[in-house]
Order: structure tokens, then C-alpha cells, then sequence
């Protein structure tokens, strides 16, 4: 794979003890750029451009590069390598102990975020850690409702809630990793679109290293319309039975998956499938039963993986 870099003037003689991994395609992560330069830690960033072949983006993120005291390195790949090889690349540009992983459209809710993450290192020397994130920042907007509401339910939970299924809650959003434990055990490059190759990666690590969650949180600025919630769901069944055939026992206790279970035995699929999919759809019905039908509808999906 062709790859470019494009290392700011601090680059060559940073000593990093936290190394910040940021992979995008299409979306612009200056925004959260400028806002971890403004942090005086001993950390590096680097930025994967994961194919979006955009010059302009290129030009105006090489900007934001130039701009940050922090040590800074962008990657740009000619065409687009997926999640799970994306942050493996990352990996091996990184030179600090710690890899935080953050995705492009977070948003750090404390003016010391990463200072926090640098203490809990200096303290713990933690294997892996989740942060857990957040709405704080994000402007309300209709066509991000549902989205908002789904999110709010089951994502946005504090680290008391998050410790109950530690691996569970294991999203590169907001994730730290030593780099031991991910030398031993990167991300499976098998998986292919959207979804489960962060929460699959957290099964594995959980059985050899024990996962902490703290609150350290940054806001997920990149809510989604219902239609690109659906879109996900269904790119996401294939990855779904990636992960019951490789971990069967730690799925069997997920709600997801005991109703997938019942679905599989349900007649005529085919036929009422769409007809939740379109209810959930249904910018004019109640946003809480909008947000049950789009659960339903994924569990339906998933119903062909078990």
C-alpha cells in the first residue's frame, strides 16, 4: 500500500510517552487537532488519511500539522485500507509506551485530556483503558434524533456501568492500549466495513489483560441520520458472525444476541424485516419506539449469524 508522510518540524526530535492515533476518511479531524495542541504533554500525534483523495482536505490537515507544538505525522494511504489495517498502521508509526486511540470526530471534554490519560499512565501503567464518551458538545439536530437518543441509552454510560461487561465496552473512540498488549494482540484485518472489530479485539485482550474504565471522556460529535444508523446495521451482520463463531461463549450473553436467537426462529423474515426498518425510518413516529424498532431491526439482521 502506497503511503505518504508529511512529519511537522517537532517530529524528529519528540519523546513521547503517550502516542495519539487519529484515522479518518472523508471527515476533517483539524477541529480535534487544534484541540489537543493546545495541551503541553509529553505525547505525539499521528493522523491516518485512510483514502479519502481529497487535496484540499490533505492541504488544510497538513495546515493544522504544521501548526501543533505536539510532535505530528500525517499518513496518507492512496486508497482506503478499512478500520481494523488502518489502526494497525497507525501502530507501527508510533514510539511512545501508550497508544490512544481517538476517532476523527471526538471532541475531548476537559481542557486536560490527555494530561489525564499521561497521570492514569504514570500512576497504573494501565494494559488497556476506555475513557468512555459523551454528548456534552453536540448541537441538537432533528435529523440526528434518533441517533442522540440510541446513544444516550447504551453508549454514553459512566465507568461504574461500563466495568460490569469490561470487554463490551471496548470502542477505539477513546481507547488506550500498552503497546505489550498490542503487540500481541492488533486488531483482526479480517473484518470488513463497519462494526465489532474494536468490541471482537476487546474479547481477546480480556481473557490474557484486565480492561479499566475510567471517566475521561470526549464527545461524539458524528451522530448519524437514521438512514446511515440502518445502512451501518446492515453492513455490520457479516462482522457480527465474525465474532459469534471466534468468541461464542462471551456473545451468548448479550441481549443482541438472545434476541437474534428468537428472530432466527420467527417466519417470513422477509416480509416484516423492512416493515421495522421503515417504522424506525419514521421521522414523524415517537422517538423512543423509533430507537426500539431500529434495535429490533439490527437484531433481525443478525438473526441470519446464529
Amino acid at each position: 500500500m502506497s503511503q505518504t508522510l508529511y512529519d511537522n518540524a517537532s517530529w524528529a526530535d519528540g519523546k513521547p510517552r503517550l502516542s495519539v492515533l487519529i484515522p479518518f476518511k472523508g471527515d476533517d479531524p483539524c477541529s480535534l487537532l487544534a484541540s489537543l495542541g493546545r495541551e503541553p504533554v509529553a505525547a505525539e500525534v499521528i493522523v491516518l488519511d485512510d483514502g479519502t483523495a481529497d487535496p484540499a482536505l490533505t492541504e488544510r490537515v497538513r495546515a493544522q500539522v504544521d501548526a501543533l507544538p505536539l510532535p505530528t505525522r500525517l499518513v496518507t494511504l492512496a486508497r482506503n485500507e478499512g478500520r481494523a489495517k488502518g489502526r494497525n498502521r497507525l501502530v507501527s508509526h508510533a514510539r511512545a509506551g501508550h497508544f490512544l486511540f481517538l476517532d476523527s470526530d471526538m471532541a475531548p471534554d476537559t481542557p486536560d485530556f490527555l494530561g489525564r490519560w499521561l497521570a492514569l499512565i504514570a500512576q497504573d501503567n494501565p494494559a488497556v483503558a476506555f475513557g468512555g464518551f459523551s454528548l456534552l458538545q453536540v448541537e441538537p439536530r432533528p435529523d440526528q434524533a434518533l441517533h442522540r437518543v440510541m446513544a444516550g441509552h447504551s453508549d454514553c454510560l459512566p465507568a461504574s456501568a461500563r466495568s460490569a461487561a469490561p470487554e463490551k465496552h471496548v470502542f477505539t473512540s477513546n481507547l488506550l492500549v500498552r503497546r505489550d498488549v498490542f503487540a500481541a494482540e492488533g486488531f483482526d484485518e479480517g473484518f470488513a466495513g463497519w462494526g465489532w472489530e474494536d468490541v471482537e479485539w476487546g474479547m481477546r485482550v480480556a481473557r490474557r489483560w484486565p480492561i479499566l474504565h475510567i471517566d475521561n471522556t470526549a464527545t461524539h460529535l458524528g451522530l448519524d441520520s437514521a438512514a446511515t444508523i440502518a445502512a451501518k446495521y446492515e453492513q455490520s451482520a457479516a462482522n457480527f458472525a465474525r465474532v459469534v463463531a471466534a468468541h461464542p461463549d462471551v456473545v451468548r450473553t448479550y441481549p443482541s444476541y438472545r434476541v437474534a436467537r428468537l428472530l432466527r426462529r420467527a417466519p417470513l423474515r422477509g416480509l416484516w424485516r423492512p416493515m421495522i426498518k421503515a417504522y424506525a425510518l419514521n421521522g414523524l413516529a415517537p422517538l423512543r419506539s423509533r430507537a426500539f424498532a431500529m434495535r429490533l431491526y439490527r437484531a433481525a439482521l443478525y438473526a441470519e449469524a446464529v
